[in-house]
C-alpha cells in the first residue's frame, strides 16, 4: 500500500474509532475501493498482459444492462416478458389440468354414491377437502412449471447478479442489503421458495428485514385474482393478446407497487425494529454463459415446482373441508358462512371490500387460490365452492353483489400486500424459529394493506368517484 492510501486509510479508521460508533456504511465502501485502487496500482506497476480487445461483448452488455438510463427499464421490460410468457403458457395447461381433477372428482362422488356414504361425509372429503385441492394444484402447477425454470435460466445466464447491482443502492438506502433484490425476485414464484432464499443473507438483521418484507411482492398463488380484477375491470379487453396483454400491464404495475412498498417498509424496519447500518455489499459479476437448460429446468422443477407445490396441499385441502363446515352448517336460519361475513361486513366497508371478500381472505390463509371460489360460495349461498366458467359470467356475480371498479382496485390492493399464506407463515417460523417473529410477518402485511386499501377507500370517496 503507498504511503499516502496507508495515510488516508489509517485517518479514516482513526476517525470512527473515536467516534465509538459502528463504522458507517459510506466509510467502509471508501475503505474497500481504496484497497481495490491500490490493488489495481500494484498491478499496473508489477504485472504485464498481451495487448487485449478494447471492449468484449460482457463489458458491451453491462455497458447497457447495469447504465442508469437502461439497465431500469430493461429490467422491467423482462420481468413483463417473463409475466406474459408465464401467463399465456399456463392458460392451457391449466384448463386441461382442472379438466382432468374434476373429472377425478366426478368419479369420486359415484364412488361415494355406490358405497353409501353419509352426505356430509362426501361434502367434507370431496366436495370440500378434494375440491379445494385439485383447484390450487391446476392454478399453482402450470404457473410455476414456467416461472421457475426462466428465473432459473436468467440465473444460470447470469443476468440476475446484474439485477442485484442495478437494485443495490435502492436497497441500501432503505438500510438493507443488495442481496434482498434476489430474494424478492424468487418471491415472485413463491413467498415460500423466497423466504427460504434469504439463507443467501449473512447478516442476520438484513436477513430477518428480507424475510418479513418477501411478502410484498405477489406470488402466483395471488396472480390469478391480480389478473382476473384487472382483466374485468381495468384491462383493455377480455379476450385475445390485447387482454393478456392489458392483463399483465396491470400485473407489472401491481409489481412496482409491491417493489415499493417492500422497500419503504424494509426503511421503516431498519430505523425501528431492526435498527443497524447495512452491510457491504462487494460483487463481483460473473461472465454471461449459455445456460444448460435441461439440468436448469429439471431442477427447477424438482427443486421449486414440486416442493411449494407439496407444501400448499397439504394446507389446501384442509382449508377446504373447514370451508364446507362453514358453508353447510346452519346458525339461525343461515350458514356459519354468512355469520362470519356478517361480522367482517362493517370493518370491510371502511377499507373498499365487504364482508364476504374478507371472509374469503381470510379462509383463503392455507392458499391463496382458493379465494376466489370461496368469494363464490359466499355469494351464490350454494354449498360447495363454485367455478362460474369465465371472466364475463363472474364479473356479472361481481356486479350483482355490489361490486365497482374502487371494489376491484381495494380487492387488488389488499390480495397485493395482505398477509402471507399458511404455507410461507410455516416457512418463516421454521427459519427463525420465533414465534414472535413469525407474528410480525402476518400482522405488519395485514396492517400495511388495510392502511393502503382504507386510504384509497376514503380518498375515492372525497373525489366522488365511488
Amino acid at each position: 500500500m503507498t504511503r499516502v492510501a496507508s495515510r488516508q486509510f489509517l485517518d479514516i479508521v482513526e476517525q470512527a474509532r473515536q467516534a465509538r460508533s459502528q463504522v458507517p456504511g459510506d466509510v467502509r465502501d471508501l475503505m474497500v475501493t481504496r484497497i481495490y485502487e491500490v490493488a489495481g496500482t500494484i498491478c499496473q506497476k508489477t504485472v504485464r498482459r498481451a495487448p487485449q480487445p478494447a471492449r468484449d461483448w460482457d463489458t458491451r452488455l453491462d455497458d447497457v444492462l447495469t447504465s442508469r438510463l437502461f439497465g431500469y427499464p430493461f429490467m422491467l421490460a423482462l420481468l413483463g416478458v417473463v409475466f406474459w410468457i408465464t401467463l399465456v403458457g399456463a392458460n392451457v395447461p391449466s384448463r386441461l389440468l382442472a379438466a382432468a381433477l374434476f373429472w377425478g372428482q366426478d368419479r369420486l362422488l359415484d364412488l361415494f354414491s355406490w358405497a353409501s356414504a353419509p352426505a356430509w361425509l362426501t361434502g367434507v372429503l370431496v366436495m370440500g377437502a378434494y375440491r379445494a385441492l385439485a383447484w390450487v394444484v391446476s392454478v399453482m402447477l402450470p404457473p410455476m412449471a414456467i416461472f421457475f425454470p426462466c428465473f432459473a435460466l436468467l440465473e444460470d445466464l447470469g443476468y440476475l447478479p446484474r439485477v442485484a447491482f442495478n437494485l443495490d443502492a435502492l436497497f441500501k438506502r432503505a438500510g438493507t442489503h443488495g442481496k434482498q433484490a434476489l430474494t424478492m425476485c424468487m418471491g415472485f414464484g413463491c413467498n415460500a421458495a423466497g423466504v427460504v432464499s434469504c439463507r443467501i443473507i449473512d447478516s442476520p438483521r438484513e436477513r430477518l428485514i428480507a424475510i418479513l418484507t418477501n411478502n410484498f411482492v405477489p406470488c402466483n398463488g395471488r396472480f390469478p385474482t391480480l389478473i382476473a380484477m384487472s382483466a374485468m375491470f381495468f384491462g383493455a379487453g377480455l379476450r385475445g393478446g390485447t387482454g393478456r396483454g392489458g392483463s399483465a400491464v396491470s400485473l407489472l404495475g401491481a409489481v412496482v407497487l409491491g417493489i415499493a412498498v417492500t422497500l419503504g417498509v424494509s426503511w421503516l424496519l431498519s430505523r425501528t425494529l431492526l435498527r443497524g447500518v447495512a452491510s457491504s455489499f462487494v460483487l463481483e459479476l460473473p461472465s454471461y454463459r449459455r445456460p444448460e437448460a435441461v439440468r436448469v429446468i429439471a431442477r427447477s422443477l424438482l427443486d421449486r415446482a414440486l416442493f411449494v407445490l407439496v407444501r400448499a396441499a397439504t394446507v389446501a385441502a384442509p382449508a377446504g373441508a373447514v370451508t364446507w363446515v362453514l358453508g353447510n352448517v346452519m346458525a339461525g336460519g343461515a350458514s356459519l358462512l354468512a355469520r362470519v361475513a356478517g361480522f367482517f361486513d362493517p370493518f370491510a366497508r371502511l377499507i373498499g371490500l365487504d364482508g364476504h371478500i374478507l371472509t374469503a381472505f381470510v379462509l383463503g390463509l392455507p392458499a391463496n387460490e382458493i379465494v376466489i371460489p370461496i368469494l363464490l360460495m359466499g355469494y351464490s349461498g350454494a354449498g360447495a365452492m363454485v367455478d362460474v366458467g369465465g371472466l364475463d359470467a363472474l364479473r356479472a356475480v361481481l356486479v350483482a353483489n355490489g361490486w365497482t371498479p374502487l371494489t376491484a382496485a381495494c380487492v387488488i390492493l389488499f390480495s397485493l400486500l395482505h398477509y402471507p399464506c399458511a404455507t410461507t407463515l410455516w416457512t418463516i417460523w421454521h427459519e427463525t424459529r420465533s414465534a414472535r417473529w413469525t407474528a410480525v410477518a402476518a400482522l405488519l402485511p395485514l396492517a400495511v394493506a388495510c392502511a393502503v386499501c382504507f386510504t384509497a377507500a376514503s380518498a375515492a370517496r372525497l373525489l366522488g368517484l365511488t
